[in-house]
């Protein structure tokens, strides 16, 4: 069990980085990385994978590297990808039905097991095994206590009023593609997908090349 202690956020979102090159290099054969190794294959410094890894114990010998089956399975585990994690989505238009269409979230250790509508067109729609719901039977989720993570893909004016009701029936991490920022309680983590702010910012990079 790691200690709890303030760990950056950016460091957690370099772990997944770190598991993805060593899953690489394991299925190519290697048995040892070195930090020097996986700081260029993720276009970090040495230095930093070091930092990153003080986090949450020791991996390695120090000049030995580290062994990638044994460091593997440390992040795995400290990802929490060691099992399976069921996953509520609400709004099931262009974003959603993508989503529910996307066939890597298993491989990466997530399913969304309900997906939730308020539009009679899409409910009774089914992607899989999942077969889109009337919003109004999500409180019947409260009945699963393993669905922690929700995905929010409705317009702006609608996220609010879904968020307070993912958290009431106990969803503790949220993904939202709603452009527009959502208040929560402590305790509940929100992950903002804006496109649009994303396509912004490289607006902003090349409008400010060309002006130079």
């Amino acid at each position: 069990m790691l200690e709890k202690k303030k760990i950056p956020k950016s460091a957690i979102s370099r772990l997944s980085l770190y598991l993805r090159e060593v899953t690489r290099l394991g299925k190519d054969g290697k048995d040892k990385v070195s930090s020097i190794e996986l700081g260029d294959l993720t276009g970090l410094t040495d230095a930093q994978v070091r930092k990153d890894f003080s986090y949450f114990g020791q991996f390695g010998i120090s000049g030995a590297g580290y062994d990638i089956p044994k460091l593997k399975d440390a992040l795995r585990e400290i990802l929490g990808k060691d099992k399976l994690w069921p996953i509520v989505l609400v709004g099931c238009g262009n974003i959603g039905s993508a989503l529910l269409r996307y066939p890597g979230f298993k491989n990466q250790g997530f399913i969304i097991k309900e997906a939730f509508d308020i539009d009679q067109k899409k409910i009774g729609r089914r992607y899989g095994d999942v077969v889109v719901k009337d919003i109004e039977d999500i409180r019947d989720i409260e009945r699963d206590e393993s669905i922690e993570i929700a995905i929010i893909a409705v317009p702006a004016d609608s996220a609010q009023n879904v968020a307070d009701m993912l958290i009431r029936y106990d969803a503790r991490c949220i993904l939202n593609f709603a452009p527009v920022i959502l208040k929560v309680n402590n305790g509940v983590t929100v992950s903002n997908m804006d496109l649009s702010t994303e396509l912004e910012n490289f607006s902003f990079i090349l409008t400010s090349l060309k002006n130079q």
